[in-house]
């Protein structure tokens, strides 16, 4: 088995200082063999000079880029594509946070047993690096994974045979779209997840973070919860769908929760139909009311999931019904 790996990392516009100091964190590894793919989304010239300054000469970096606006998504993507196939293992890596000097040596163990591997951050501030807080991220299994997901790439290392298989990564126009979300997904039905409690990295929290920290989602109460919903909603919809329109608002809707869960079990039942199928039964095309909504009140019981989550995922179920998400796919899964 070859024992060379790859770091994946996403960049697009990166502040100089998280960015030079996150390459010399990954310098700093104590696990050396490996190759860093920076993907660019967009200009490439603040990611050349910072790692010029950093990096010269190390010949493990590479730099794709060819100035297009891809998104977070398909940046990601982007930068899987490009792993050689004889890579052991993958590591996916954002550009502004900060790896502590065991996180491979670690994590990678790990995938001796399972597809995919995450660990736990410490949450800070940038500027100030006030700590105010860590992960607590908990592995509840495919099903829960798939509904609510507790997989943050950047605290993410996985197999390259799985890293190969993600891609390409099942096509939605909407920001629902998680490259983690989906990897994680497909780890869980094709050769296992674990999370262990073992803190790696800083995880960096500032106002040009794409999604910031999942776990702290929380509700306002219920009618707070309903104005956020539209809110989002409405925005979400001018976005990836050009107006907010009531029929647009429903798309979106759909999208966001069950359209996106329906894309993923339906990719999964083709790249992974024998040891896919719960996932599917549950979340694909033919997926019904009643078991989901015991789900989803079961998630509420145990803390898995907010108020504000469940009447999200209900409000897009309805959605769906509307315009017939089950007979049209949100878009193409194919490979």
């Amino acid at each position: 088995m070859p024992v060379r790996g790859a770091i994946v990392l996403a960049a697009y516009e990166p502040n100089p200082e998280l960015f030079a100091r996150q390459l010399r964190s990954l310098q700093a590894q104590t696990v050396a063999d490996w190759e860093c793919i920076i993907s660019v989304d967009g200009d490439d010239g603040t990611v050349r000079r910072v790692l010029a300054e950093v990096a010269a000469g190390d010949e493990r970096f590479r730099v794709i880029a060819d100035g297009t606006r891809l998104g977070f998504y398909l940046n990601f993507e982007r930068g899987l594509i490009a792993v050689s196939p004889n890579a052991a293992w993958v590591a996916l890596c954002d550009q502004d946070d900060h790896w502590y000097p065991e996180k491979l040596e670690t994590l990678i163990p790990h995938l001796d047993e399972v597809a995919l591997v995450s660990g736990q951050a410490r949450l800070v501030t940038y500027p100030g690096e006030v700590t105010t807080g860590h992960t607590d991220r908990r592995d509840l299994g495919p099903i829960m994974t798939a509904l609510n997901n507790q997989f943050t790439g950047s605290l993410c290392v996985l197999r390259g045979d799985l890293a190969a298989r993600s891609v390409p990564f099942p096509r939605m126009s909407t920001r629902a779209a998680a490259h983690d979300h989906w990897i994680a997904v497909l780890a869980g039905a094709t050769g296992g997840t674990r999370i262990v409690d073992t803190v790696v990295q800083d995880y960096v929290q500032h106002d040009s973070n794409v999604f910031g920290d999942p776990s702290r989602m929380q509700s306002s109460g219920r009618l707070g919860a309903i104005r956020t919903a539209v809110e989002s909603a409405r925005s979400f919809t001018r976005r990836y769908e050009g107006s907010d329109s009531l029929p647009a608002m429903l798309r979106m809707l759909f999208r966001v929760y069950v359209g996106w869960r329906q894309l993923m079990a339906e990719t999964l039942a083709q790249r992974a139909p024998e040891t896919g199928a719960q996932v599917v039964a549950v979340f694909g095309r033919r997926r019904r009311f009643w078991p989901t909504w015991r789900l989803l009140r079961d998630a509420r019981r145990r803390g898995h999931v907010p108020g504000r989550f469940v009447l999200e995922y209900l409000s897009s179920w309805a959605a769906g019904g509307l315009i017939g998400g089950r007979r049209t796919p949100p878009t193409t899964s194919t490979r």
